[in-house]
């Protein structure tokens, strides 16, 4: 892993955590940040303020992407190589495993419904979308919705999922109550994932494939604008906290980008290791 320092944007420290590490979140309290290694099969907890390792946590198998419910109760982690999905009871300290709920095929990225009750996964190599109830920890449905989706995003009162194909130019709009696709919106190719600019209006889109991101306006579900002139594979987004700034990793080189937000203009490139994946800015804007 890198650690970036925000105010010279320079890597300060690089150091070793497992095995492919992939995606990387906070817990609910903020107080430690979870990097996923699919390969080494375990999770590594970090301090958020300094990137020191806290603690490992061993036989986590292949925790490729993860995530907490909105009522903390839930973690849940996705085996993309194991064609599952691992769904463990939270107490704010311990993980308890619940159930191993098969999965296939290629279990990728992940949403929680805002009520803590579904979490959404979409599946890679068979074009689905599928709804686990948590409470359960059952499949309640799946549906095809198009070619290698990837990211997830629920518009304001859960009303629309919204769905990266990672295989085509667009973001499919789902209708998930009714199991039903209702419109496509066109961004560019290989859009993957998402991210809130926080104002209730606004989220991007990562165009992996066309080396875009496109501005979404969530509430009538249009393309508004895109961010061009960026390097390959632009994948995982970060705000800062005034909003001023995006980071997003680019997965197809070995560098960290930093737009400005005001001017929708790409302003450094810094460089880490090879294909850097998932990203996390300490003291971030909210996600949603």
């Amino acid at each position: 892993m890198s650690l970036i320092d925000e105010a010279t944007q320079k890597v300060v420290d690089t150091f070793p955590v497992g095995k492919e590490p992939h995606h990387l979140m906070a817990t609910p309290d903020n107080q430690s940040l979870i990097v996923a290694n699919s390969v080494a099969n375990n999770l590594v907890f970090l301090d958020p303020r300094s990137g020191k390792i806290q603690r490992w946590m061993p036989d986590i198998e292949d925790p490729y992407q993860l995530g907490f419910s909105y009522d903390r109760k839930w973690f849940v982690t996705n085996g993309l190589r194991l064609d599952r999905v691992d769904i463990y009871h939270y107490d704010g300290k311990n993980f308890a495993l619940a159930k191993r709920v098969p999965l296939a095929t290629m279990p990728s990225h992940m949403i929680f419904s805002a009520d803590s009750k579904i979490v959404f996964v979409t599946l890679q190599v068979s074009g689905e979308v599928a709804a686990i109830d948590l409470a359960t920890q059952t499949v309640l449905w799946k549906m095809p919705v198009g070619k290698a989706p990837a990211g997830l995003w629920l518009t304001p009162g859960d009303k629309y999922l919204l769905i990266g194909m990672t295989g085509a130019d667009y973001v499919a709009v789902v209708d998930w109550r009714a199991r039903k696709i209702v419109k496509t919106i066109h961004t560019d190719k290989g859009a993957h994932n998402f991210r809130s600019l926080v104002d209730g209006q606004y989220i991007l889109v990562s165009n992996r494939v066309g080396n875009t991101i496109s501005i979404l306006d969530q509430n009538n579900l249009t393309n508004v604008g895109t961010i061009t002139g960026l390097l390959p594979g632009p994948d995982d987004m970060e705000l800062t906290p005034d909003k001023r700034y995006l980071w997003v990793t680019f997965r197809f080189t070995r560098y960290v980008g930093v737009i400005d937000m005001k001017t929708l203009k790409l302003v450094n490139t810094i460089k880490v290791g090879k294909s850097p994946h998932g990203i996390y800015f300490h003291n971030r804007a909210p996600l949603v």
